[in-house]
């Protein structure tokens, strides 16, 4: 052990490490929503995925990279097995025939339709183990931490 590294660091960054902290409760509520939406052929991602796109017109990726806050080609990749499932469509944009938009197909529809009562009761059950504590706080937090 070093003497500029002893264990009270090691214990002070366990105990005060924000990033930490938020990796490990991203990661324990993922698989929790990932164990809810298996039986509908969805990880939570997916989930996500599909309900940005139900919405009247189909979104360029551009807007979506912003929404998900997931990088151009991470984002072109996660679509990429929705797209071999026929949940999803890519088209060419109209106004840019370079630009690309995503189009939740009826199938892709069908699918959160399906899915959206188990979301809706697993983020009660997720939202009542939070909630003594200040949900809306901590939503609003996060979001300003993006």
């Amino acid at each position: 052990m070093r003497d500029d590294l002893p264990i009270e660091v090691t214990l002070e960054v366990r105990d005060r490490c924000v990033c930490l902290h938020l990796q490990r409760a991203a990661r324990a509520v993922a698989r929790r929503f990932d164990e809810v939406l298996r039986p509908f052929g969805l990880t939570n991602g997916q989930f996500s995925l599909l309900m940005s796109l139900n919405r009247p017109s189909p979104p360029r990726i551009g807007d979506l990279v912003s929404l998900l806050a997931m990088d151009r080609t991470t984002l072109t990749a996660a679509f990429k097995p929705l797209e071999r499932r026929g949940l999803v469509r890519v088209l060419v944009d109209p106004a840019d025939k370079r630009g690309r938009r995503i189009e939740i197909t009826d199938a892709g529809r069908d699918a959160l339709a399906a899915a959206l009562p188990v979301w809706r009761r697993t983020h009660d059950e997720v939202d009542a183990l939070v909630a003594s504590r200040n949900l809306e706080g901590l939503r609003a937090d996060l979001m300003s931490l993006s």
